[in-house]
This record gives C-alpha cells, structure tokens and sequence, in this order.
C-alpha cells in the first residue's frame, strides 16, 4: 500500500503517506526505510510545508532499480518492450506476426525477440522482475492458456505462459491484452489515481479493460470487458460470437476498408486522396492508410471513420450507465491518427444521454501510451502484481 501511493504521487511525504493509507506514521516509517535500503524508492529533496514548519523529504519510485519485459502478441504483430519501475520504454521492438503458424514457432519467435530487446536495451535478466505477455482472449488464467481465439486458427486451449517461461527461462503472467493495456494506462497513463475507468483497446479485434475502485477487475471467468460484443445494431451482420450487430463486427480494420472500398467502388464523391489512390491500386487503401486520410479529413475515410465512432460511443454509454466509470480511455494502434476524431464523438455521446451525466459527464481521453498501450501493458502487468496491493490478498490476511 505504502509503494502504491508514492508510484500514484510522484513525489510523497512519509507524512502523506500515513494519511492517505490510515497508518500510523511509525509504521510508514518503517516500511520507507525498507524500501530504500531495498533501492526499490530514493529521497528525493525536500516540500515546503503550508504554514511554516520542518521541510518534508520526498518520496519517489527508483525507476532503475528493477524492470519487466513487456510482450503484446497481435494477430498481425509482435511487439516487445523492456519497461523501468516507472513504466517508461527503454526499447520497444517490432516484428510482423507469425500468427498463422505452430504455436511452438511462435513461442520461439517471442523468446528471439525478448532477447534481443534485452541485450540492446543492457538489461541483465537479474534485473528482470518478470515478462507480462498481453494476447487475444479469451484466456484461462489458471491454466496459463489462450482458448481458442477468434482471429488465431488451430489454436485450441495452447499452455502460451508456460511455453513462453520455458523459452526464455522468465516467470511470465499473461492476461488479454485489452485488460494489459488498461493496466498500463494506471501504472504510467492517464489513469493513474483515477478510482474508476474503461479502456477500450482498438487492435485487430476490439476489446476492453475495467479498472474498479483501483483494482483490475476480470469478472468470474477472468474475461470480463469484451466490449467488442456488445451488439449496436440488433438487425446486423452475425457475429462470431453468435451475437448480431457486434461493436467488433462493425468497427474492426477489416470492416471500415470493406466499407470504404464500397463506398470509393460506387463512384467518387468530391474527389479526395482515397479517391486517386483507390483509381490507381484499390489494395493501397488498407487500414493504415484509411487512417491518415481520415485524420487528414478526407472526405469518405472521416464519414465511415465518424460512423464506426459512433457505434463506439453507444458501447461508451452503456458502459457509463451500468458501471458509472469517471474515465473512459480510448487507445491501441487501431485508431492511430484518428483518437481525437473518436474522442470527440464518444465525448459528445457522454455528455448528453447517460442518466448520470446531471451529476457529472464522463471524461473521455485518448491513451497516453499510444500505439505501444498493450505492450507496455503487459511490462506494467508485472509491476502490478509485485507492487500494486490486491485487495482479494488484503482481505485474505
């Protein structure tokens, strides 16, 4: 509880300390001098008390003593990241995804990657607490396994932690990678201190992370936040999930090119730069590039941009109304260059049609970590489970 507060302050005194936790000031003191004689937090200067009185010593999280690897497996990437105490990058390594083979391959590919993540980044695997790998769901956290994700053929109930501890010889913790990335957003994001707040993660796939009264919360099954399931349109296309109409359904890459295509292949409207590129290669204008035509406002890639934000903030209001988050954070490299597009859009869905919103309208923010959310995610899922108080472990002391 004690390290809680000063990595959520960023600078803290003893004193603050004892009164934000309820403990008393011997006890905060002697759990402090542990944790500087453990490296783990440093003194930093001295705050001025209001009023007069004895300077305070500071407290502050020792980012370089310790690190974890963060490990985000997408469908259609890889990507590693060695993260410090404080959730920042040291080096972040990408590579294209070899989704569609043996899990065995894979696993051999991920270990490569850590190790040269490692080596340029001069971490010796001593200072490793540990790796956090953010993958698809759904996942059985007992078992350490991925169960049969949608976008991954073949691959049925596969033991990912355990293949992955073996290869590159690093306790691993594994969780899907919407919750990793909202777990990051807590540790180092725009979450940080915020009691209550969704993460919707935009990847290949649409997912979600629920932190609840500062705690991560997975639900019974561990699987708790697929907001990508939730059916927008009752009359819509069938889902995978045999649900219709599902948010995913509607809104992922595969869907706005699908709909963009129909659109340019209809005749132009108004010219624009997906129009030229459409009429000269039709295959150029995938995902990537719908994006930054939006974000540039062109005229066909902001309207099917603007349409799939609005199925994103109904998703937004339902979720406001059955969990009255403060927050929601939309992030993932599924809506880079188009964030304030969808911020805007779900930010206006908040402030006029939750019951609440007479009290308070939820804030909607584009995700501090960017692109690199759920790999820094999974790098922060380690430093959440050592230093972060569970309250399930409270409770059961």
């Amino acid at each position: 509880m004690v390290l809680d507060q000063i990595q959520l302050a960023d600078g803290i005194s003893r004193v603050e300390i004892a009164q934000y936790t309820g403990l008393t000031p011997q006890t905060v003191s002697g759990i402090v001098r542990r944790l500087l004689n453990e490296g783990i937090v440093r003194e930093d200067g001295a705050s001025r008390v209001a009023g007069g009185g004895k300077p305070r010593t500071t407290l502050r999280i020792n980012g370089e003593a310790g690190c974890a690897v963060g490990l985000h497996f997408d469908p259609v990437e890889l990507t590693c990241a060695v993260v410090d105490l404080l959730g920042r990058p040291l080096v972040v390594k990408k590579r294209s995804s070899l989704a569609g083979t043996d899990p065995s391959h894979v696993v051999k590919a991920m270990a490569d990657v850590v190790d040269e993540a490692l080596d340029e980044a001069g971490v010796p695997r001593g200072r490793v607490l540990g790796l956090g790998l953010a993958a698809p769901g759904p996942i059985d956290q007992e078992l350490g396994m991925i169960v049969a994700p949608p976008q991954l053929a073949h691959w049925s109930r596969v033991p990912l932690q355990r293949m992955l501890s073996d290869a590159t010889g690093l306790p691993v913790t594994l969780d899907n990678d919407a919750t990793a990335a909202a777990v990051g957003e807590r540790w180092s994001g725009v979450g940080r201190g915020v009691a209550n707040f969704a993460y919707f993660f935009f990847g290949t796939g649409i997912g979600g992370g629920l932190i609840l009264n500062h705690q991560v919360y997975r639900g019974g099954s561990l699987n708790a936040g697929e907001f990508g399931h939730s059916s927008v349109l009752p009359d819509g296309p069938e889902c995978y999930c045999g649900n219709r109409g599902c948010l995913e359904l509607l809104v992922n890459p595969s869907a706005i090119v699908a709909e963009v295509h129909q659109r340019l292949a209809a005749g132009p409207r108004g010219g624009g730069m997906l129009a030229n590129a459409f009429a000269r290669d039709p295959g150029s204008v995938d995902h990537p590039a719908v994006r930054l035509a939006a974000g540039a406002g062109d005229p066909v890639a902001a309207e099917v941009v603007d349409r799939a934000a609005e199925h994103v903030a109904s998703v937004a209001v339902s979720i406001a109304n059955f969990i009255d988050v403060d927050l929601i954070v939309l992030g993932g490299h599924g809506i880079q260059h188009v964030e304030e597009r969808y911020v805007r859009t779900v930010a206006s869905a908040l402030a006029a049609r939750p019951l609440s919103r007479h009290i308070r309208v939820v804030d909607v923010v584009p995700s501090a970590l960017g692109t690199d959310a759920a790999v820094v995610g999974g790098a922060a899922l380690v430093l959440h489970a050592t230093y972060s108080p569970q309250l399930s472990e409270l409770l059961a002391h």
